[in-house]
C-alpha cells in the first residue's frame, strides 16, 4: 500500500512539473512518443560519424568513427534531457545535419577539426547571448504568422523529401534534367525501397484508423520484416550491393554491447593563426545564421504540430528553449559531435502523442543507452525510419490550411519558404528566401510600413548569408 502511494505521489509530481494532464497527454503517450522520436532520430548515431569521419582536415587528420558515434549519442542524450527539463517541450536534440555537413565539406578545408569545433562553440556562445538578451525572441516575434506557418509547411515537405531520399524512393538521375527521379530508372527497383513502401502504407493505415502507437507499431513491424528479408536474401549494404540497404543493414553482427570511446571529449583549439580573421568571421557568421534560423523554424513547426503554439507561433518558455538550444551548440563543439540542435524528426514523437518534456527524458535516456549498444541502433534500417518521416511530413503539411493565400504579397513568400527548403536541402535557405521576399514584395507594393524593422535587418543579414561566397572572396582579395 505504501509503495502504491509513493508511486502515485511520484507520478503526480511528474505530471505537475511537465504539465502532462494539462496538455491532454498521459505518461504512456509520452513514453511512446519519446521512443518513436528516438527511433526516427537513431540514424544520427551512424550518419553523423559517416559525415564527420569521412573528411580530412587541412592537417590531413580524420575523426575516428567509433568516437564520433559515442559522443554523438552522449551529447544528444544529455541535451535532449536538459531541454525537456528546462523547456518541458517534446523536442529531441542531436547533431544538426546541415551544420555537420558544412563543417565536413567546407570548414575543415581551411582549419583543423579541433579549430572547427572551436568555431561551433563560438557560434553557440553568440546564440546564447542573443537568446539571453531577448534579441532572439524579438526577432522571433517580428516574424509574421504567415511565415511561421509557411515554415511549418516547408519543414513538412523537407522531412518528407529526406524520407524519400533516404529510402531510395527518390534518387539523383545524374542528368541535368530531370535532376531527380523515381527509384532506379524510373521504378521502385530495390527490396529496401519496397520495405519502405510497405512500412509507409502500413503506418499510414494505422494512423488513419487512429490506432494508438500507430507510428511505433509501423516502425517495429517494418524493422521485423526488414530483418527477416535480410536473413533470407543477405542484401548487405548499398556500398557492397546496388540493391542493398542504405545506411544501416538490419542484422546484428558481433556483440550488441560496446564500451563508448569518448576520446574526442574536449578536443578543441582556439588557435586560428593559420587563417585570416576575415575567414574566421565569415565561417562563424555562416554557422550562426544556419544554426539560428534552422532551430527557430524547427521549433516553430514542432510547437504548432503539437498544438502548443499560440496564434503568433509562440510557445511556453520560449526564451529558455532558445537559450538551451544555444547551449546545444556549445556542447556539440566541446564533444566534437558538431552543433546539437532541435531535430525535426521529433515530429514523429509528437505525432505519436508526445506533448511534454517527459518524452525527452525517455528519448534522451535511450540515447545514453545507445552509447553502449550502438550495434543495436543499427538494426532499424534507414528505409523503415524514412516511412515515419514521410507520414510526419504529411501531417505538418496540413498547416497550410490556416494561411490565407488570396493576397499575392503573402502567397509568394509562403511558396518560396516551403519550396526552397526541400529543393536546397536547407531549412535556413527556405526561411531566408521567405524573409527576403516578404520584405521586398511588401516594400515595393505599398506596404513597407507593415514590415517590422527587425525583419528588415534579418532580411539584410540573409542577403549577406546568400552572398557569403563572393563577399568572402572579395574581402580576402
Amino acid at each position: 500500500m505504501v509503495a502504491a502511494e509513493q508511486t502515485t505521489e511520484a507520478r503526480s509530481w511528474v505530471d505537475r512539473y511537465f504539465e502532462i494532464s494539462e496538455r491532454g497527454s498521459t505518461i504512456g503517450r509520452e513514453v511512446r512518443g519519446g521512443l518513436v522520436t528516438f527511433v526516427t532520430m537513431a540514424y544520427i548515431v551512424i550518419l553523423n560519424p559517416i559525415i564527420l569521419s569521412g573528411s580530412a582536415d587541412v592537417a590531413g587528420d580524420k575523426l575516428p568513427f567509433a568516437s564520433v558515434s559515442a559522443v554523438t549519442a552522449l551529447t544528444a542524450g544529455v541535451m535532449t534531457i536538459l531541454f525537456g527539463i528546462v523547456s518541458r517541450m517534446p523536442f529531441g536534440f542531436a547533431a544538426g545535419l546541415g551544420i555537420n555537413a558544412f563543417l565536413a565539406f567546407s570548414v575543415v578545408g581551411q582549419v583543423t577539426w579541433p579549430e572547427a569545433m572551436a568555431l561551433v562553440i563560438i557560434n553557440g556562445v553568440l546564440i546564447v547571448l542573443l537568446a539571453a538578451t531577448g534579441l532572439r525572441r524579438m526577432i522571433f516575434d517580428a516574424v509574421p504568422v504567415q511565415l511561421k506557418l509557411a515554415i511549418t509547411v516547408g519543414i513538412g515537405l523537407f522531412i518528407a523529401f529526406i524520407g524519400f531520399v533516404n529510402a531510395g524512393f527518390v534518387t539523383a538521375t545524374g542528368a541535368a534534367s530531370p535532376p531527380v527521379g523515381l527509384g532506379v530508372g524510373g521504378s521502385v527497383g530495390t527490396v529496401p525501397t519496397v520495405i519502405f513502401v510497405f512500412t509507409l502504407v502500413l503506418t499510414g493505415i494505422l494512423v488513419a484508423r487512429k490506432v494508438k502507437g500507430g507510428l511505433l507499431i509501423g516502425l517495429v513491424s517494418g524493422t521485423v520484416v526488414a530483418v527477416i528479408v535480410e536473413a533470407i536474401w543477405h542484401l548487405g549494404s548499398a556500398q557492397e550491393n546496388k540493391g542493398g540497404w542504405g545506411l544501416t543493414v538490419p542484422a546484428l553482427s558481433g556483440a550488441p554491447f560496446s564500451v563508448p570511446d569518448l576520446s574526442l571529449f574536449g578536443a578543441v583549439s582556439f588557435d586560428f593563426g593559420k587563417v585570416s580573421m576575415v575567414t574566421v568571421v565569415m565561417l562563424v557568421f555562416t554557422l550562426l545564421f544556419t544554426n539560428f534560423f534552422d532551430a527557430m523554424g524547427t521549433m516553430t513547426g514542432l510547437s504548432r504540430e503539437a498544438g502548443l503554439a499560440d496564434e503568433k507561433g509562440n510557445f511556453p518558455r520560449l526564451k529558455s528553449a532558445l537559450v538551451v538550444e544555444g547551449v546545444g551548440a556549445i556542447a556539440g563543439g566541446f564533444t566534437s559531435s558538431s552543433s546539437n540542435t532541435v531535430f525535426i524528426e521529433s515530429g514523429a514523437g509528437i505525432g505519436e502523442g508526445a506533448r511534454t518534456g517527459f518524452a525527452n527524458i525517455v528519448t534522451g535516456g535511450v540515447f545514453l543507452l545507445a552509447m553502449f549498444f550502438t550495434p543495436l541502433t543499427q538494426i532499424v534500417p534507414t528505409e523503415v525510419a524514412a516511412a515515419a518521416l514521410v507520414i510526419v511530413g504529411a501531417l505538418m503539411m496540413a498547416q497550410i490550411a490556416h494561411i490565407d493565400l488570396t493576397d499575392f504579397r503573402v502567397l509568394l513568400p509562403v511558396f518560396l519558404t516551403a519550396a526552397v527548403m526541400p529543393l536546397t536541402y536547407s531549412i535556413a535557405n527556405g526561411i531566408g528566401a521567405g524573409f527576403v521576399s516578404w520584405v521586398l514584395v511588401h516594400a515595393f507594393s505599398g506596404r513597407a510600413k507593415q514590415v517590422h524593422w527587425l525583419l528588415w535587418i534579418v532580411a539584410a543579414g540573409f542577403v549577406v548569408f546568400f552572398a557569403r561566397g563572393p563577399i568572402e572572396a572579395l574581402l580576402g582579395a
